[in-house]
């Protein structure tokens, strides 16, 4: 242990976020409270950003009848999907990929307009405001794990069509569709491997020293 780094309480409690957080997909539909939300929402705004540029921007997702159109996109672009897959379509369509309908609260992640006058950290790379925002996406998920709340991450929408219903400016983007609420027992690994659509693999496949391995 050095001068800067936590206890071991504090350290194991961070490694037990990280290792237990799950991409949640069932929810009882119980209320959130609150203040639990806004520390949810704090946290993505303690997120690093490429030149402090915070490009994170969020919407609630209050209206029920809002709610519903949401879903409906979702739901479109879910069906979609599953004929793009081909042999996998009927194995996809049994997948829950969603839960819109059944959370508590319903977050739009999305980057704002204007993104162009952001030239620190981005004039090679300008979608470093993407990694930004989904730096302050895992904090949320992170937060969310440790006050016993599921978060989900839907990516399954036509972006122009949330831009026309939430009537977001023109040259903002939506990212994510985050789903956060309670539910009544987290997975025990990730959704996808319970069931059997892809594996995790180990660190070392992902892992190279001085060149890139084939």
């Amino acid at each position: 242990m050095n001068d800067h780094s936590f206890s071991k309480a504090e350290k194991e409690a961070l490694y037990k976020a990280m290792a237990q957080r799950r991409d949640m997909r069932h929810f009882n539909s119980e209320p959130l409270d609150a203040k639990t939300l806004d520390k949810i929402l704090y946290a993505a705004h303690l997120a690093p950003s490429v030149g402090l540029m915070q490009p994170w921007r969020f919407i609630r997702v209050k209206n029920s009848d809002l709610r519903k159109q949401l879903h409906a996109i979702v739901n479109e672009e879910r069906m979609k999907t599953a004929e793009a897959l081909g042999e996998r379509k009927d194995e996809f369509c049994r997948l829950k990929v969603e839960g819109v309908l059944s959370c508590s609260d319903v977050l739009i992640a999305a980057l704002p307009d204007k993104r162009e006058k952001h030239i620190f950290g981005r004039r090679t790379l300008p979608e470093m405001d993407l990694a930004s925002l989904s730096c302050a996406i895992q904090n949320m998920w992170l937060a969310a794990r440790a006050e016993g709340i599921g978060m989900g991450w839907v990516s399954l929408f036509e972006p122009e069509a949330l831009k026309k219903l939430f009537k977001m400016p023109k040259g903002s983007h939506p990212v994510a569709i985050l789903c956060i609420g309670h539910v009544d027992e987290f997975y025990e690994k990730p959704m996808l491997e319970i069931e059997e659509w892809a594996k995790t693999t180990p660190l070392d496949e992902k892992v190279f020293e001085d060149y890139w391995e084939e």
